[in-house]
């Protein structure tokens, strides 16, 4: 029999249940975003020069990172900050193992047909530094944009979802940008203010802008889930 929603269950008022195979497979395509953007993050980037020397720098990782902040919508949106905050901490716990992974390869010795050894370490020696700073920017920036998402939705119910997706992004974006950038910048060869500047401001601003890119398509996502959840009920 399928559960429903009471009123003895209030936190899911709004929100569904997690038992369905949507969740998971959420869970599942937001931690692979999350792994392979701080794997791309381990390059830096430099469009330009711009105006004079004056270069925009990024990492590799804004490829596809702006779409973990997509998945943590629809996750806050559906099933409210439990799910969402329990989906940051499965994807935490997979980075840090990654980073482990990584480090141990790296600096177990290479076999002797093996020529790629200072390249691999090249690559991924950086990420334990960059896993640090993921891993900081990612649990605040996820979890503001979580919180804001369920806080605005608990205001004004099923109202204003661009209100809800847009602001949660403007703040969680900008507190994981920070986070990160501070951290990581050494790690990929920032070394003045100006560079560190530009890579924050930049972050920032390319990753909300994606967001509001991608939002008749989080929309679309929002509204499939919500319909096909069998223990979703609307905000009131």
């Amino acid at each position: 029999m399928t559960a429903h929603p009471t009123d003895t269950n209030l936190e899911h008022r709004g929100f569904a249940l997690t038992g369905s195979a949507y969740y998971p497979t959420l869970v599942a395509v937001f931690t692979g975003l999350v792994l392979i953007s701080n794997v791309a993050a381990t390059k830096g980037i430099a469009f330009g020069p711009i105006i004079g020397d004056w270069s925009l720098i990024t990492d590799g990782g804004f490829v596809v990172f702006p779409l973990t902040y997509v998945i943590g919508d629809v996750l806050s949106e559906v099933y409210g900050f439990r799910a969402t905050r329990r989906a940051i901490y499965i994807a935490f716990v997979m980075e840090a193992i990654a980073a482990v992974t990584f480090w141990l390869t790296a600096v177990l010795p290479p076999a002797d047909f093996y020529t790629n050894q200072a390249a691999f370490e090249a690559v991924v020696k950086p990420f334990a530094q960059l896993v640090i700073a993921g891993l900081a920017g990612f649990i605040v920036g996820q979890t503001l944009n979580a919180w804001v998402v369920v806080k605005i939705k608990e205001r004004f119910g099923e109202r204003h979802l661009w209100a809800r997706l847009i602001g949660s992004t403007v703040i969680g974006e900008f507190a994981d940008t920070l986070m990160f950038c501070a951290i990581a910048a050494a790690a990929i060869g920032i070394s003045t203010w100006d560079d560190f500047l530009t890579y924050v401001a930049l972050g920032w601003i390319y990753k909300t802008a994606v967001e509001v890119v991608v939002l008749p398509v989080t929309y679309r996502v929002i509204a499939i889930v919500k319909r096909r959840e069998p223990t979703y009920q609307p905000a009131v």
